[in-house]
């Protein structure tokens, strides 16, 4: 179609005429007599339309993409594999990355030239605003140049398919290439919102820092302006200093800048390692004009496609641009570019689906179904020029990539793969040539200095003997520390650490609130029966049984001011271990002067014998003050265990340690206190021979030997009832919380859905709302025709099925567009827009549109009770003023009032079944819009009231019509 080409030469002509200007007109006037002499066919025609930005400073610029769109088509159309009974023309137009241009390009190709599919836009803005309405009229819209977020929303854009690998997987790449070679530290370096990138810059930032929030720390994110290369110095200085992994997300022409940058500054060769970025396949072999950048690019990889110039026809395609009419003015200055081979791709794609769904008797026109067509993995792939054409069910192209390393090869260096990425296995695995990576220093590089990159690990330096042996006693402190802090068991205080700031010294430990054993033994309210006092000595003896075993080995101060007891009523022991830092030395020496001997009651004769005991005492020591422990929980005196001897506290110390007699002294014992088998195990805990004295392991066994009812079992259940009657004390408080916060979030968000949400917020604060003037919103009205005869002949279960379906069909679409929905009742559904947020005068527009989608939903939609019979809808739009507010206390509701919502009351009573039908002030606004079809009905009159008083004028209607009506 030699008009369709013509409008693209000429935009080629303009942006070279300045220079060139005779021989090009001189070649177009020869193309075009060429285009001229083609003969024509008895084929029917297919149209389809092409939109992409004619200013060549765009990198996907229709002069670079043209040539590979025009030889899909020959392709198409001399290839009979392809299309048997149909030949494709096209149309262009110059959308220039403007959103309302490219939709009012749409628009006049659909409406003029009767396309049936559409190749771009190539901006991301102008494709998700142009994608919702070839969803709407139901046209299929291939995308090749980059993926959106919200281009992947298939209910939106169920008609929109993109032959370029979805961003995110580039993200995946880079994260399992990363954990294999073991990094977790990394910088993320590169661009700021950048429309001209691919995929744009925003979507890539967007998919790295998602995938790699897990297992990868991200140490610092610089962004900038990359193409002001002023900036790369300061900004590769900094970024140097916090990370030695570098990922660099930007466009390639930026990339290399950056790391020429970065090569003066020497970050190539050492301990730094980049990461370029790359949507398509890597030029495989650097000619003479890149040796200059060879050696930056010693550190780097690039993570990019599978390369598909291995594919034998690619060499073909290549000469076929080149050969093009189009491509011979414009290659001899810029080069193809790369998004062109997935153009060409598209069309064939387009081509070879349509074939197929014409020998399956189905209607390729139908662009729903055909894109449901070409998805699936089961389904035979294309072979095009970017290899297998792959779409999954969620209609993406799942693409392998590779990760490349420079290398040299002979006479020539090469981006050679390393790794591969297995997209359908999402599995990454290495090649023979990760071997032959020239890692600086032989092996692969850390991902953070040893020290470091702060210096934070080695802030010690050792400069003299008496530096050491200070670097190794804080070394020591701080393993002890450390060791101590790992010290957990149920019946130990939990040691948090210490404070060494002055003058709050101390050492951090839970805090039990009912104090020590001695003071519950004196103080408690509650007579302490036998269930307890063996709970307690379980307790004690279960602690000292983990103190044995763990690093400390011994306790060395037991007694019963360093048995704490918690709220549970459960024994915690403290004061074990530390000795050298609470103390400032090991061992302990007894003087007369200084002695409380009333605090050596607990303390084993051995260890009194000596002149210096250690702090941290001994295992037989211990039992022994375990001994004297129990005798105290039997009694219970304020005097301590031996309150019966009429003698001083120093008294009993030299007794106990220098005995005159062959029977040490011990406290008394007595069978009315206690069984005979607890009487028998404190004598053995407290014999004369330390090697007599039983272990914990045994203590425990007698304990539960000595237990009222003959086991330990019926404690062990009061223990456990005691623990899980408080975890399910918090359980049921978390759960109630929890079940408090979800009900708070449903009235939330019923409220939410009843009233506009600033005003609901107001309600919940307590604050009144008052009324709102509004100057100008456009209020729809619509109903079912012959709802009464409907519900004749229906039951009301399958009425309100039936309003149910529908009102949800009109709920979705709503979401679309800047509209508050007012209402329902009845068959009547109620929306305006310009409330209860202005929005200038977008809201005629966004109500016509609407109304619009809705005409073309109902069109589709089926009852189910009744499947053959069609549901008819009357619309009415008005524009005007309106007041808006709350009303009611109970069930309060968002109104309006005024003249306006009748007029739109009576457009839509006086419209007829499937037609929209609008006021002259409504029509006014949207000619003034442009891009509706208006047809004009004539003057009726309208019943509308002022002040209550009916008053019957005439007005001038209008029809809004479908643009494929």
């Amino acid at each position: 179609k030699v008009s369709k080409t013509l409008s693209v030469s000429l935009c080629l002509c303009y942006s070279f005429s300045i220079y060139y200007g005779s021989i090009i007109f001189v070649l177009l006037t020869i193309y075009l007599s060429t285009c001229n002499t083609i003969l024509g066919t008895q084929r029917s025609k297919l149209i389809v339309a092409f939109q992409a930005p004619c200013n060549i400073s765009h990198p996907l610029n229709a002069q670079r993409l043209i040539s590979a769109f025009e030889t899909a088509i020959n392709k198409v159309n001399t290839d009979p594999s392809y299309l048997h009974y149909y030949k494709l023309e096209y149309v262009y137009d110059d959308c220039s990355c403007d959103a309302k241009k490219s939709l009012q390009a749409f628009i006049n190709q659909v409406q003029k030239e009767n396309i049936s599919a559409l190749f771009g836009p190539v901006c991301s803005e102008a494709a998700e605003v142009t994608g919702l309405l070839a969803s709407q009229w139901n046209i299929p819209m291939f995308g090749f140049a980059g993926q959106t977020t919200k281009l992947s929303n298939s209910f939106f854009y169920d008609t929109y398919i993109n032959l370029v690998s979805p961003v995110y997987l580039i993200g995946e790449v880079l994260h399992k290439t990363l954990q294999y070679f073991g990094w977790k530290y990394v910088g993320l370096f590169g661009s700021s919102y950048d429309a001209f990138t691919w995929g744009e810059t925003e979507e890539l930032w967007t998919s790295i820092e998602n995938q790699l929030k897990f297992n990868i720390t991200i140490t610092a994110k610089v962004r900038y302006n990359t193409k002001n290369q002023s900036l790369h110095e300061e900004k590769l200085n900094y970024i140097s200093s916090v990370a030695r992994i570098i990922v660099l997300i930007c466009n390639p022409l930026d990339a290399r800048s950056i790391l020429l940058q970065a090569k003066e500054l020497g970050m190539t060769k050492g301990p730094y390692v980049f990461f370029v970025l790359q949507q398509f396949e890597v030029s495989k072999t650097w000619n003479h004009e890149n040796i200059r950048i060879l050696d930056a690019y010693q550190s780097v990889f690039l993570i990019a496609l599978r390369s598909y110039r291995e594919y034998k026809n690619y060499s073909d395609f290549m000469k076929e641009l080149h050969d093009n009419p189009n491509c011979f003015i414009y290659c001899i200055f810029f080069q193809l570019n790369s998004y062109a081979a997935y153009l060409h791709d598209a069309v064939l794609l387009y081509a070879s689906t349509v074939k197929e769904m014409s020998e399956d008797k189905k209607d390729f026109l139908d662009g729903r179904a055909l894109i449901n067509t070409l998805k699936g993995y089961n389904r035979t792939p294309l072979y095009g020029i970017t290899g297998p054409v792959h779409i999954d069910e969620l209609g993406e192209r799942k693409m392998d990539y590779s990760v490349y390393d420079l290398q040299e090869s002979g006479n020539s260096t090469n981006f050679i793969p390393v790794l591969n990425f297995d997209t359908y296995r999402r599995t990454l695995s290495p090649t023979a040539e990760i071997n032959y990576i020239g890692w600086s220093n032989g092996e692969i590089p850390k991902d953070k200095p040893i020290c470091g990159f702060h210096n934070e690990h080695c802030k010690i330096q050792a400069t003299s003997e008496c530096d050491v042996y200070l670097h190794l006693i804080l070394l020591l402190i701080k393993l002890y520390l450390f060791q101590m802090r790992e010290l957990r068991h149920e019946n130990l205080v939990v040691f948090y650490g210490i404070c060494p700031e002055v003058p709050n010294i101390c050492i951090v430990m839970h805090y039990c609130k009912k104090g020590s054993l001695k003071d519950v033994l004196l103080h408690s309210a509650i007579e302490l029966d036998w269930i307890f006092k063996i709970s307690f000595a379980y307790d004690i003896v279960n602690g000292m049984f983990f103190i044995h075993n763990s690093p400390l080995k011994s306790h060395g101060n037991l007694k019963p001011t360093n048995c704490l007891v918690d709220s549970r009523m459960q024994i915690k022991l403290c004061d074990f271990g530390l000795w050298e830092l609470k103390y400032r030395r090991k061992s302990r020496i007894i003087t007369e002067e200084e002695m409380n001997y009333a605090d050596l009651y607990w303390t084993a004769p051995e260890l009194l014998r000596m002149e210096e005991y250690p702090f941290h005492g001994t295992q037989k020591g211990d039992v022994y003050s375990f001994a004297i422990i129990m005798r105290e929980l039997i009694y219970n005196h304020e005097d301590g265990p031996f309150q019966d001897q009429n003698r001083s506290a120093e008294e009993i110390i030299k007794i106990i340690k220098d005995p005159k007699s062959s029977v040490p002294l011990r406290p008394s014992l007595s069978v009315d206190k206690c069984n005979r088998k607890i009487t028998e195990l404190l004598k053995a805990c407290w014999d004369e021979s330390p090697e007599k004295r039983p272990t914990f392991s045994e203590i425990k066994t007698a304990l539960r030997d000595a237990s009222p009812d003959g086991h330990f079992s019926i404690l062990d259940n009061m223990v456990n009832k005691l623990e899980k009657y408080a975890n399910h004390l918090e359980e049921v408080v978390e759960a109630r919380t929890t079940l408090l916060l979800v009900e708070k979030k449903k009235t939330e968000t019923l409220l939410s859905a009843m009233l506009p949400s600033f005003i609901g917020e107001q309600l919940v604060a307590g604050r009144s709302v008052e009324p709102e003037s509004f100057e100008s919103v456009s209020i729809f009205f619509s109903d079912i025709v012959g709802f009464t005869k409907l519900c004749s002949f229906s039951s009301p279960l399958q009425v309100v099925t039936l309003l149910n379906d529908l009102y949800s069909l009109f709920d979705n679409i709503i979401q679309i567009y800047d509209v508050y929905k007012v209402e329902t009742i009845g068959d009547a559904y109620m929306v305006t827009s310009g409330l209860p947020i202005p929005n200038g005068a977008k809201h005629v527009e966004e109500i016509a549109t609407m109304s619009l989608h809705f005409l073309s939903a109902i069109i589709s939609f089926k009852i189910r009770h009744l499947p053959n019979e069609k549901l008819r809808v009357r619309i009415g739009i008005h524009t005007g003023p309106v007041v808006a507010g709350v009303v009611g206390i109970t069930r309060p509701r968002y109104c309006l009032f005024g003249d306006t919502v009748n007029t739109a009351s009576r457009m839509e009573s006086t419209s007829l079944p499937l037609q929209i039908h609008v006021s002259n002030t409504t029509a006014n606004a949207l000619q003034r819009i442009g891009g509706y079809n208006l047809q004009e009905r004539g003057t009726i009159r309208i019943k509308f009231s002022r002040s209550g008083i009916p008053n019957p004028q005439a007005m001038a209607h209008y029809w809004l019509w479908p643009t494929w009506n």
